[in-house]
């Protein structure tokens, strides 16, 4: 009976060879394929990043408007009547005079503090808590609704563009309790620890029921709260009660940060 002819030395080499070809192309498939992914993951995160930019615009130039609009105008309407006041005593007229120097003074300010408002690069020199504040300030002024900050813990920069979307999620939430809730109080909180942040806001609207808002397709606003925090990392709690107001709870950790998040 004939022996079975062992492989040759050439042979096995050969086979090594084409075994770990098959691997070195395997790897390379799986390394072309992560790089895809992640080149694909930091451009759809570039294009949110700035489409929250232009949102934000957007809506810091609406508040604006109104706000020249409400207490501007008002303020250049007062000294437009006294320096249309002729027929009055010289005394009175004095009077009106400095009130309309101040009353200028005052919206030259106003003016002045509004153009800081304007550009994203603003909300980034000021930080999360003082851009939040700002703005609070201004809702506050036009009497819309009563907006109240609380901060507990000691604030710390979380990163220029994480901070840009949890303040595009405080602003659109604030949008929402005005124009859809009909809230008459918002409530901002604050939690700095060592490892996070915890963002709660608190609105007294009218609620509504998350499952049958989402389920309905009329979510879209609470889908992009969800969105951009998912954008960061960060975890999203929605809770809300017919005629109990609404809930929203955003829990951002600095070690999950984005790429390019700096």
């Amino acid at each position: 009976m004939r022996q079975q002819q062992p492989f040759s030395i050439e042979a096995t080499i050969i086979a090594i060879t084409i075994v770990f070809l098959i691997l070195g192309v395997f790897v390379v498939i799986i390394l072309l394929a992560f790089r895809k992914k992640r080149n694909t993951h930091i451009i759809t995160y570039r294009q949110e990043m700035l489409k929250t930019r232009l949102e934000v615009q957007e809506q810091t130039l609406n508040n604006v408007s109104q706000e020249i609009h409400d207490n501007i105008g008002q303020v250049l309407s007062f000294v437009k009547l006294n320096l249309g006041l002729t027929n009055v005593p010289s005394d009175q007229l004095q009077h009106k005079m400095a009130e309309s120097r101040e009353l200028v003074a005052q919206a030259i300010n106003d003016l002045r503090d509004l153009s800081k408002s304007l550009s994203a690069e603003r909300i980034a020199q000021l930080g999360l808590v003082n851009a939040i504040e700002a703005s609070a300030d201004r809702v506050n002024r036009s009497e819309l609704i009563n907006v109240q900050v609380k901060v507990t813990g000691s604030p710390y920069s979380l990163g220029e563009q994480n901070e840009l979307v949890l303040f595009r999620i405080f602003q659109e939430t604030l949008n929402n309790a005005m124009k859809h809730a009909r809230a008459h109080h918002f409530k901002v909180g604050l939690l700095y620890k060592d490892d996070r942040l915890d963002m709660t806001l608190t609105d007294d609207g009218q609620g509504f029921s998350v499952d049958e808002k989402l389920a309905s397709g009329g979510g879209s606003g609470l889908k992009n709260i969800e969105s951009r925090a998912a954008l960061i990392g960060a975890h999203t709690s929605i809770k809300s009660t017919l005629g109990a107001g609404s809930v929203i709870s955003i829990r951002f950790q600095p070690t999950s940060l984005s790429p390019n998040a700096n």
